[in-house]
């Protein structure tokens, strides 16, 4: 596959992006080493591995990491309800304990969990490790023999050994440091929140029947929220969200009423609500300013917020 046939299926999959996203995703396709793309949470990592798998056509097998994840829950686990049912079956028929131990455990009373799963996988399959500064460096450190054999061995089975070498993306919203043994392993991809532009390219793409000045306002708004010192800034999502309930409530433009109704659809605590009214405010006089409606024409009333954010 060529970078070119990379930028193709980007755009095919709606996927609004940048050169160096583009050739990030080149070269894991073409080298095969994991990806780790770090950046803020809602900046659209995970829809990345999601827009890999859908531009390859294969599944995405996805482990979502959290803290006290182990082995046991990201590998494999034993369907003990029907290994119980098995045992009691075979001593109803006098069955020796050595051999219904052999039958039960079987592969046939296995649950893959998602990394035995991305590993015995007949096709190539997308595994996205979402989240993985969540998870415990004892984890961490387990999946670097994993990442760098692709096998994983279960002791009353033997060796499971990749059919297919899985596309690995790893996600990190920076909530702890990732070790250096991770990071060699991966290609490393920074995502940051789009720019204006690129975020109203988005919004336009995923919220079409959202008015063309209301986009750009929202997209404005959005922008100067995320220079706030927030618990957790507005997403890519979100703002798709945020348009898309104000379109349903047939708005064509933001006022400082509606604005402070809605917050709550992009920011999801009650102190960067309040900081955001502030910012508001602010977001306000600043416009008032650049429009000159301080001075304005003798005798004439002064604008409104309202008529300031419209």
């Amino acid at each position: 596959m060529t970078i070119e046939e990379v930028r193709a299926g980007l755009r095919d999959a709606r996927y609004v992006t940048t050169p160096r996203v583009e050739t990030a995703l080149y070269l894991t396709l073409t080298l095969g080493k994991p990806l780790l793309a770090e950046g803020p949470a809602g900046a659209g990592k995970t829809e990345l591995a999601k827009v890999l798998a859908a531009m390859l056509g294969t599944e995405l097998v996805r482990l979502q990491c959290y803290e006290g994840l182990d082995e046991a829950r990201a590998l494999f686990e034993w369907n003990y309800q029907k290994q119980l049912l098995r045992i009691q079956a075979d001593r109803t028929e006098g069955r020796a304990w050595s051999a219904v131990a052999d039958d039960v455990f079987s592969r046939d009373f296995l649950l893959e969990r998602p990394l035995l799963r991305a590993i015995t996988a007949e096709r190539r399959v997308v595994l996205l490790i979402d989240e993985i500064d969540k998870a415990d460096a004892e984890f961490e450190a387990f999946l670097l023999e994993l990442l760098s054999d692709f096998q994983v061995t279960v002791p009353e089975i033997g060796t499971f050994k990749a059919r297919q070498i899985p596309l690995v993306v790893l996600t990190s919203n920076n909530a702890r440091e990732m070790s250096d043994a991770l990071k060699r392993r991966c290609l490393h991809l920074y995502i940051d929140f789009p720019a204006r532009d690129q975020e109203l390219a988005i919004i336009k793409l995923k919220a079409p029947e959202a008015a063309d000045k209301l986009a750009a306002e929202v997209v404005n708004v959005v922008q100067s929220l995320r220079k706030l010192d927030l618990k957790k800034s507005p997403g890519i999502s979100e703002t798709i969200d945020w348009v898309k309930a104000l379109t349903l409530l047939n708005v064509q433009n933001l006022d400082q009423e509606l604005v402070n109704e809605t917050l709550d659809t992009i920011v999801k605590y009650e102190g960067d609500v309040r900081k955001a009214q502030e910012e508001l405010k602010e977001y306000v006089r600043r416009a008032r300013a650049r429009r000159g409606t301080d001075a304005g024409p003798a005798g004439s009333p002064p604008a409104s917020d309202k008529d300031l954010l419209n």
